[in-house]
């Protein structure tokens, strides 16, 4: 399909109505259980209620990517010119009698057009989580100062700009830089509404600054990492290192190529110099992410150490935590290598970076209220 025709906004007005007829589904169920409540505690309802849809969201995105369903309505932001695959049935029975096991089947088209309908119904939530918010602060009843309409405008502005990559995904044929950046792009929702919440009903955790600067570097190498699971998952290198602990046939660093594997700006399966990309630059783009598995994983486990030393009670709450979402992690990205990259290790693994950054995210919140 010509890059002209990637674009067809004809559904532009049908997708948009879907999306507000799936939020007001759980628009409707939280004004039922929230009525009477004071603004602020519905404001709080509705952000926990979007964090919640958002981590679902993300993790049907991910099942899009690892079921191969990216493709499946290969131009945006409908199926073929339609809101529903349904008005594309000839269209997706032409393309999948050419490719039978090509990018574009009935079952990978409603894949990917249920993950934009859950992402329209997200964006409409937000949208109205950003109008409440500002009426709220403009009427007077703002009942803390950590309540910021500014914070509710950039998360609005964060996923619309969430939606452009989502389109740049499909109509760039699934680009590894774009494809990582529209992971991260979920991954940074998260985090905007996991700090958004804790500003409705502050509780400081006061552990002192050391504690707090290294709750933010871990955030830090947390992202970084992410996004190197991100690159690997993108590029199709989950098995590239087919041993554990060893990477391949017995040997911890086998031939790698990080010159291919790590130019960003390049079309799947393509390496720097045009051509294809090496098993070589696949296998360092892995070895790279169990590299920084290996030091992620260190510093949380120091990090939950002081957490355990902490006069704090709470603080050893949170190294549970944070040590369980580990292990999970540990759990699932093992499995993704001896079990030969099983769907639900995937997501599991998917998921459980998702809980990490949301986890960190919300103890630094509540470390950043405790500051004088």
């Amino acid at each position: 399909m010509a890059m002209g025709a990637a674009f067809d906004l004809t559904p532009l007005w049908q997708m948009a109505g879907l999306g507000a007829l799936l939020a007001g589904v759980p628009l409707l169920w939280l004004r039922l259980r929230t009525a009477g409540a004071d603004p602020s505690a519905k404001l709080r309802a509705l952000t926990l209620l979007t964090l919640f849809l958002t981590f679902d969201l993300v993790l049907f995105g991910a099942f899009t990517r690892l079921s191969d369903s990216g493709l499946g309505c290969p131009d945006w932001p409908g199926c073929y010119g339609s809101a529903s695959p349904l008005g594309a049935r000839d269209e997706i029975h032409a393309a999948q009698t050419a490719m039978p096991s090509g990018p574009v089947t009935h079952g990978k088209a409603w894949v990917e057009m249920v993950h934009r309908y859950l992402a329209s119904g997200v964006g409409v939530l937000i949208l109205v989580l950003c109008v409440m918010t500002w009426r709220q602060v403009l009427a007077g009843k703002r009942a803390d100062a950590s309540l910021s309409p500014w914070l509710a405008s950039f998360t609005l502005v964060w996923v619309c700009m969430q939606g452009a990559f989502g389109a740049l995904t499909v109509t760039m044929k699934l680009f590894p830089a774009i494809v990582t950046l529209h992971l991260l792009g979920g991954m940074g929702l998260l985090m905007l509404l996991a700090w958004g919440l804790q500003s409705y009903r502050p509780k400081p955790l006061a552990l002192g600054s050391g504690l707090r600067w290294a709750a933010l570097g871990l955030l830090v190498l947390s992202l970084v990492q992410v996004a190197l699971g991100g690159w690997v998952s993108t590029n199709y290198a989950v098995l590239a290192c087919s041993d554990f602990p060893q990477c391949q046939a017995g040997q911890w660093m086998p031939e790698l190529d990080f010159g291919h594997g790590f130019t960003l700006w390049r079309e799947l399966g393509v390496g720097a110099d045009g051509g294809w990309l090496p098993f070589a630059a696949l296998t360092a783009i892995h070895w790279t992410h169990r590299l920084g598995a290996l030091i992620v994983f260190s510093a949380l486990l120091l990090f939950a150490w002081q957490l355990f030393r902490s006069a704090e009670p709470e603080a050893r709450v949170w190294a549970r935590r944070l040590l369980l979402v580990a292990a999970w992690q540990f759990i699932s990205g093992v499995s993704n290598v001896v079990l030969d990259w099983p769907l639900l290790a995937a997501l599991a693994h998917t998921g459980g970076a998702a809980a990490l950054l949301v986890l960190l995210t919300t103890l630094l919140a509540r470390l950043q209220q405790a500051r004088p």
